[in-house]
């Protein structure tokens, strides 16, 4: 089936994110700019655009197209933050990031999904992205404070070291719950104290690590 991949992307911007309630504008055009289709593999690639989440092996997933979107939005980017993703799985919203901060570190436990994003990512011309094959729960501490953090998979809990290596005024965005669901939290560090709002319910994979899950 031959693919019009552009013509979906807008398809996909308008009646998944711009007909819901994802309004940031930046957002928006960085949707209908960045290919999901290269970060999806062969037997995905006729739902690059689906409405769900899509599978990249090794028990990983490229996430829900409008949880991309939302995710993003929640952090409220300018475009001169220090952003750390935890779980950069296929590369996809690492691109998303890339595209609307200053410089992202992102990492990732499974080293062949490193190695796949960091191809499929530096093909498409990016270098403002830092990759770290490790324990995700454990964040990136040599290079912290981070002006927003985002995490790709539930936790049981926010890990005490991503907390501590968010920056002061900084925002986190991170699912937490149990394996069956999970309130997608925006959580906001000011004078030391922090703030959580729910942004919506939601399913992820576990994070795994020693301040998440155990695998």
């Amino acid at each position: 089936m031959k693919h019009n991949f552009a013509q979906e992307r807008e398809s996909m911007v308008k009646a998944q994110l711009a007909s819901r309630d994802i309004t940031d504008r930046k957002v928006l055009e960085v949707m209908g700019k960045v290919p999901r289709e290269k970060f999806a593999l062969a037997p995905s690639l006729d739902e690059a655009y689906a409405d769900h989440p899509l599978s990249i092996g090794y028990g990983q997933t490229i996430s829900q197209p409008y949880m991309v979107a939302l995710m993003t939005q929640s952090l409220n980017l300018s475009g001169q933050e220090k952003v750390l993703e935890i779980g950069t799985g296929s590369g996809y919203q690492t691109a998303i990031l890339a595209e609307l901060s200053r410089v992202v570190f992102t990492v990732e436990r499974v080293a062949e999904l490193t190695e796949r994003a960091r191809i499929t990512l530096s093909e498409l011309g990016y270098k403002n992205i830092r990759f770290l094959v490790g324990d995700g729960t454990l964040g990136w501490d040599e290079d912290a404070p981070f002006d927003r953090i985002i995490v790709t998979a539930g936790a049981p809990k926010v890990p005490p070291p991503l907390l501590a290596q968010l920056a002061e005024g900084g925002k986190m965005v991170i699912p937490v719950g149990d394996e069956f669901g999970q309130d997608l939290l925006l959580v906001e560090k000011r004078k030391d104290k922090v703030k959580e709002k729910i942004v919506c319910r939601c399913v992820f994979v576990k994070l795994l690590g020693k301040e998440g899950w155990l695998g």
